[in-house]
């Protein structure tokens, strides 16, 4: 976005300081600028460490670089999923609540389990695709798995993700029909980069399935999920937020310890694909 460029405005301040000092009311002075919270990792103190063996590489060189960078990793088991959900989706205005991915509803962070009205952990990768469950590894990877409403995951269930259907009153801004899933605007790029991280991250070597996007809406239980043109837009159309950003330095830092590297570097979705 462009900026106006406003003429110098010195002498103003200057005037007043004099006048305030004339009639002994001198202004306060400037507060203070507030310390930085923690600061996550910038982008090129990560390209020089983090991502040193990608850097520069594309298509298929790429993806195999970043397949080894992010499979350095700490494992969660499913239980442990729970209260790391809590800390990675915390609510930043309610440090008590989560937030649900696809109602956007902010929810107490006790009320999660099966029951109409809690939140549960949605799969985004569905775990259908490929078969792999809830077993350690890609059903528990926490750069995946994001707290949903219960009756919107069972209504998302293990869809493919495509544009259109019917919208959601239980979750305004979705929409489905019999084989597709779309998620409101504002987690597009979320969902598209999270299912792009599993297909770098789970390659097929490690005794799981080799999870691959394609451009289908009928997959069932082969380790694919679709619609990957759709993908590659909605993750042009809603880039990374503070949210998201957040999110994936929470689980560098203290849980997995290996990054979703297109929340970091968007451009790598088409780099790759």
């Amino acid at each position: 976005m462009s900026r106006r460029h406003l003429p110098p405005r010195r002498a103003l301040p200057a005037a007043l300081a004099v006048l305030a000092v004339l009639t002994g009311t001198a202004a306060a002075a400037p507060a203070p600028t507030p310390p930085a919270t923690a600061a996550s990792p910038s982008v090129t103190a990560l390209d020089d460490t983090y991502y040193q063996d990608a850097t520069g590489k594309t298509g298929a060189a790429l993806k195999s670089a970043l397949h080894t960078i992010i499979s350095d990793q700490s494992k969660l088991t499913y239980s442990q999923v729970w209260d790391a959900l809590k800390d990675t989706d915390e609510d930043p205005a309610n440090s008590s609540n989560v937030i649900e991915l696809y109602t956007g509803r902010s929810e107490p962070k006790s009320d999660n389990g099966g029951n109409p009205g809690q939140w549960n952990r949605e799969h985004v990768w569905a775990k259908s695709h490929g078969d792999f469950g809830t077993a350690t590894g890609p059903g528990t990877d926490i750069h995946h798995l994001r707290p949903s409403d219960v009756q919107v995951n069972s209504t998302r269930g293990n869809k493919d993700f495509d544009n259109g259907g019917t919208e959601l009153s239980a979750a305004p801004g979705n929409y489905t029909d019999g084989d597709s899933f779309e998620p409101r605007d504002a987690v597009k790029g979320d969902v598209a980069r999270m299912i792009l991280y599993m297909a770098v991250r789970y390659e097929g070597d490690d005794a799981f399935p080799d999870l691959e996007p394609n451009d289908s809406v009928s997959n069932g239980s082969s380790p694919h999920i679709g619609r990957l043109s759709v993908l590659k837009a909605w993750s042009e159309q809603d880039p990374p937020d503070t949210f998201e950003k957040r999110r994936n330095d929470v689980i560098y830092e203290d849980y997995q310890h290996n990054r979703n590297p297109f929340v970091d570097h968007p451009e790598w979705v088409e780099a790759i694909w």
